[in-house]
């Protein structure tokens, strides 16, 4: 299990003031750019997604990994990790389905249809509203991170660039006090990722010195972190942390994860500006869809690090 010697920087972006330009904005700014670049995430405190819709959102989470694995798996898509992930004998206690465009209408409405033929109203509005609240923490932090990288130039293409995943995720206890891995150690592969759980632990992050801590955020807090592609495009200074799940006892772990994902066709490729001799070029430009096509294949999978495999200079 991980050290609980080291607490992860909480940030607060409850306040109505907290708006571009503002003296909360500009300390929030210094945090949030700090906390990236020495653990690759931070916990967020957010109250703009009220009780009741976290409480809707585990409990139609339960709803839904109760259902048959014949309709679970009807979650597919061409592009990888994005629809059933399941039955795999490294990782038997996990499973977990994609929402894509989790903020719109037709797509949430789509997705709950296929698991719910009869209908689900509540599951479809509540996985919209909590997607909408939370994709707005989303451009919050894209917004902090790429005006303290100074690139304010490049704004409007970084924050158009992307799409939304929700990933919803179901982890079984064990039924056992002995720990055992709920999902194998990685790095997330896109933009930014924002977690919200139920109140069973079992998150833990590799710190850059190499030490695994644990986790331990409260229900009304989630969890901010960046991925390889915003480690890639901020030529290294953001840091993409290797994470895990560990679970003990008999209670199953829910979770909730919004990514944010460079559009297919996109190029992920570091801005000039973030290039020069104290910061030599780390990547070479690559489309994040022909990466993720690269990570899940037998070699993408061994790599310590897939995206210095794929694209590293």
């Amino acid at each position: 299990m991980g050290s609980q010697g080291i607490k992860l920087p909480i940030i607060d972006f409850s306040s109505e003031d907290l708006k571009p330009g503002t003296p909360i904005w500009e300390s929030a700014k210094i945090e949030v750019r700090k906390a990236l670049e020495e653990y690759g995430c931070f916990e967020a405190l957010f109250d703009k997604i009220p009780l009741q819709l976290r409480k809707s959102l585990f409990e139609g989470l339960a709803d839904l990994f109760d259902l048959p694995l014949q309709t679970k798996i009807k979650n597919s898509s061409k592009k990888p990790f994005h629809g059933y992930v399941g039955q795999y004998p490294i990782a038997p206690l996990y499973e977990s389905m994609g929402v894509e465009e989790p903020t719109e209408t037709v797509k949430v409405e789509s997705f709950t249809e296929l698991m719910w033929p009869q209908g689900h109203p509540t599951f479809s509005k509540t996985i919209q509203s909590y997607s909408e609240q939370l994709s707005e923490l989303d451009k919050t932090v894209r917004r902090m991170i790429v005006e303290s990288l100074g690139l304010e130039k490049y704004m409007e293409e970084h924050m158009d660039s992307t799409d939304y995943l929700l990933r919803i995720m179901k982890y079984k206890g064990p039924q056992t006090n002995e720990t055992k891995i709920g999902l194998q150690a990685h790095t997330d592969k896109n933009i930014v990722t924002i977690l919200h759980q139920n109140q069973v632990q079992g998150l833990e992050l590799l710190t850059k010195d190499g030490q695994w801590i644990e986790v331990n955020f409260s229900p009304d807090s989630f969890i901010v972190m960046i991925g390889d592609a915003l480690h890639a495009w901020s030529n290294g200074r953001l840091y993409s942390a290797y994470h895990r799940v560990m679970m003990s006892g008999n209670d199953s772990r829910y979770s909730a994860g919004l990514f944010s994902i460079p559009k297919a066709g996109y190029i992920v490729k570091a801005p000039e500006e973030l290039v020069d001799e104290d910061h030599p070029l780390l990547f070479k430009p690559f489309d994040h869809v022909e990466f993720l096509s690269f990570y899940y294949t037998e070699a993408g999978q061994k790599c310590q690090s897939a995206l210095k495999s794929y694209c590293g200079v």
